[in-house]
C-alpha cells in the first residue's frame, strides 16, 4: 500500500502541516515536533523545504521513522509561480503535492555538498590508515589495524613514531564519526523508494551519492552522455596500426566516478549482470582496468533504470 503523504512549511517560530486535506499548526520546538508525530503515521512521506537552519532540528527529531524529502527551494518557487501566490498554508499543501511526483530533480545543493564532504572524508580516512600502517612497520609490528595489534603497539615505549600513531588514531575516530554523520544526513535528501536501490551492488550510501550528484537523469538523452558525465567514457586513439585504448577520460564528475567504482567492487559479487560481464572480460582486462569497465557497465544500467523508470532486471 502506498505510504500517506504530508507537507510541512517551516519558519523560525512555527510549523504548518498539511495532511489528508487538513491543516495543523505547531510551534517550531520539541513540543511541536511531538505534535507532528502525533498526527503523522510512521512511514509517512513528508515534504519539507530546505530553509537554511530552521528545518534541521525537525528532520533530526523525525529520524528514521518517516520518509522525509528535503525539497529544493527553487523547485518550490517554480511550483508556486505556476500555482499562485505564497502563504504558509498553501506552501504546506504544495510541498505535499510535490512529494507525490517527486524525482531526483528535487535534490538540493546541500545534498551535493554533503557528497563532496563524504568524498573528502573517505579519502582522508584512506590516507590516515596508510600512514598508520607505515608507522606500525617502523615500530616493528604487523601493519594490521586490528584492535588486538593496535593495543599491543600502544603498550610500547614512548617515542616520536608512537606519538604520531596516537594522534592518527584520534584523527581516524573523528573522521569515521563524521563519515557516519554525513551518510545519515544524505538519507534525508534522497527518496528512499528510488529505483536505484533495486540495482544489486548499489547500497544506501552509494545510491544516495549517485542520485545527489546526478540530479535529474532525464537531462542525459542517451547512455553515452551519462557515462561521459561520470568520466567513465573510454578514450581511444586511431592510427595506421589500428585503434588503441588510452583508458578513461576522467573529465566527468570525480565523486560520481569514485562512487561507481566502489559500487562495482560489490556488484562483481552480487549483481548477475556485472558478475557475468566481469567473467567475460577478465581474460582481456585486469586489475583496476577491469573494475573500471565494470563501473562503466554499472553506470549504463543505472542510467537505464532511472531514465526509463523501471526496476533492475537481470536480463538488462
Amino acid at each position: 500500500m502506498e505510504a500517506p503523504v504530508a507537507g510541512i512549511d517551516i519558519s523560525k517560530d512555527k510549523l504548518v502541516v498539511y495532511f489528508q486535506g487538513k491543516l495543523y499548526e505547531f510551534p517550531n520546538d520539541k513540543q511541536g515536533f511531538e505534535g507532528v508525530k502525533q498526527i503523522l503515521p510512521k512511514g509517512c512521506k513528508i515534504g519539507i523545504e530546505s530553509t537554511g537552519v530552521y528545518h534541521i532540528n525537525l528532520v533530526k527529531y523525525l529520524g528514521n521513522e518517516y520518509d522525509v524529502r528535503i525539497i529544493n527551494p527553487l523547485v518550490l518557487k517554480r511550483f508556486k509561480d505556476f500555482r499562485g501566490k505564497k502563504s504558509d498554508k498553501s506552501d504546506a499543501k504544495k510541498l505535499a503535492e510535490l512529494v507525490v511526483n517527486m524525482g531526483s530533480e528535487f535534490i538540493t545543493s546541500e545534498a551535493r555538498e554533503l557528497t563532496s564532504q563524504w568524498d573528502f572524508v573517505t579519502r582522508s580516512i584512506v590516507r590516515v590508515k596508510n600512514r598508520l600502517r607505515r608507522d606500525l612497520i617502523l615500530l616493528g609490528y604487523r601493519d594490521s589495524l586490528s584492535k588486538e595489534n593496535l593495543n599491543e603497539v600502544l603498550r610500547g615505549e614512548d617515542n616520536v613514531v608512537l606519538s604520531e600513531v596516537r594522534f592518527l588514531l584520534g584523527e581516524l575516530e573523528r573522521l569515521e564519526g563524521r563519515k557516519r554523520e554525513i551518510e545519515e544526513g544524505l538519507e534525508n535528501f534522497v527518496p528512499k523508494d528510488s529505483l536505484i536501490f533495486t540495482i544489486p551492488g548499489i547500497g544506501r550510501t552509494l545510491g544516495c551519492i549517485i542520485l545527489a550528484r546526478v540530479g535529474d537523469v532525464r537531462r542525459f538523452s542517451d547512455k553515452k552522455r551519462f557515462v561521459a558525465y561520470c568520466g567513465l567514457d573510454p578514450v581511444v586513439e586511431s592510427s595506421g596500426k589500428g585503434v588503441v585504448s588510452r583508458g578513461i577520460s576522467k573529465k566527468g564528475d570525480v565523486v560520481l566516478r569514485r562512487a561507481f567504482y566502489l559500487a562495482a567492487l560489490t556488484a562483481i559479487r552480487v549483481n548477475p549482470v556485472i558478475k557475468r560481464f566481469y567473467e567475460e572480460h577478465k581474460g582481456r582486462l585486469r586489475g583496476k582496468k577491469l573494475i573500471i569497465a565494470c563501473a562503466r557497465k554499472l553506470a549504463v544500467i543505472t542510467w537505464a533504470v532511472l531514465y526509463y523508470n523501471k526496476p533492475f532486471e537481470a536480463d538488462e
